[in-house]
């Protein structure tokens, strides 16, 4: 049975992860803040090229990029938390449909989809449960020109 700081713990981070999803799908870098810990490393480099380093670097990039786009969600579920005192792991499915700006024969928006997971380390600070690393591993991409597709190895289990 979980006690009752290990519910509140999960509760936290499952909490963190959809903010993430909220300031991301926003763009709101403020609330952004809140999710990573100051000196947190950040790997990207599943779906962008040389998209990797310290959250401030990394935050400039997502706010560059995320706001020219026509619009993109971030589902996150199967939240599988391992948690040890004041730090944790995690392994987070996302889903992540995005608009892009080209427009079918018939005129209509393309949807693309990319399918991965994010590993965290999480920490516990003052403010609460922080992302300190996140890597994102790639499972598919759905709907791309093939050209924004980086070509990578499905990862196994």
């Amino acid at each position: 049975m979980l006690s009752l700081q290990e519910i509140s713990d999960r509760l936290e981070i499952m909490m963190l992860l959809d903010r993430y999803g909220g300031a991301i799908d926003r763009v709101d870098m403020e609330l952004l803040d809140t999710v990573f810990t100051p000196d947190a490393w950040i790997d990207y480099t599943a779906f962008v090229i040389d998209f990797k380093g310290p959250y401030p670097e990394v935050r400039r990039r997502l706010k560059e990029g995320l706001s020219l786009s026509i619009g993109h969600q971030h589902i996150m579920c199967n939240k599988e938390i391992w948690l040890d005192g004041d730090t944790a792991k995690g392994r987070i499915l996302c889903l992540n449909p995005m608009m892009r700006p080209e427009t079918d024969a018939g005129g209509r928006p393309c949807v693309g989809f990319h399918g991965l997971w994010y590993l965290d380390d999480y920490v516990r600070t003052p403010d609460g449960w922080r992302i300190k690393t996140r890597v994102e591993e790639r499972c598919f991409s759905h709907n791309f020109p093939s050209d924004m597709v980086i070509p990578r190895p499905m990862p196994r289990a």
